[in-house]
């Protein structure tokens, strides 16, 4: 017996517009990390870099862009945001020594830049009566900053968040505008400055030496 074949049809795929295509196959163009860092700073005088010293050292840090009135360009987040940077700088710097495991170093530099840490060293600088008038008022206006819900302020809390953050956006305001204050202000906070350096040099120089066989 013969069975009646209906030829079978295909049916096509509706095709997809160039434009959907083209969106949803274009990758981000890769960043080159080396031309991030090729900023066209001015050169700075020979005059200038002589002169560059504060506390009897050298600078260490990067030096900042010259900016004469931050408040009037950046935002209390957009210096807070280099606040937190130039914070975790002194606090892995002030760990450095004595040596020891990626571990120690992770473990104690988490512990004081966690906003806890950063709000307890704040309410002790402020006790003290170590700020200045328009220190405060920064650190009134960096409290203002919108924190939103995160895991941070979850853990912490909203107002603790905040006040780390004002502490955070005086540091970055102080490193655009001052350093030498900001080194007095980290010195202290309890960081390792220029000005205490010194004591860990000699504290180093004078430890015996372990004698490998």
């Amino acid at each position: 017996m013969s069975l009646n074949k209906t030829p079978q049809t295909k049916t096509k795929k509706p095709s997809s517009s160039p434009s959907s295509s083209s969106s949803s196959t274009k990758k981000k163009p890769s960043i080159n990390v080396s031309k991030l860092l090729e900023l066209n700073y001015p050169t700075i005088p020979k005059q200038e870099q002589e002169d560059d010293l504060y506390l009897g050292s050298e600078r260490w840090l990067p030096s900042p862009p010259k900016v004469n009135s931050p408040r009037s360009i950046y935002n209390a987040a957009s210096l807070a945001y280099i606040g937190d940077c130039i914070y975790e700088l002194y606090a892995r710097r002030h760990f450095l020594f004595p040596a020891l495991s990626i571990e120690e170093y992770n473990d104690r530099v988490t512990a004081v830049v966690r906003c806890e840490a950063q709000d307890a060293l704040l309410k002790r600088l402020l006790h003290e009566d170590f700020l200045s008038e328009e220190e405060r008022d920064l650190l009134r206006w960096g409290k203002n900053i919108d924190s939103g819900r995160t895991r941070t302020t979850k853990r912490a809390g909203v107002a603790v968040y905040n006040r780390a953050s004002s502490l955070e956006t005086l540091v970055g305001y102080l490193y655009l505008t001052n350093t030498k204050r900001l080194e007095e202000v980290m010195l202290k906070l309890g960081f390792t400055t220029a000005a205490s350096n010194q004591l860990i040099m000699e504290e180093a120089l004078n430890k015996p030496k372990l004698h490998v066989r």
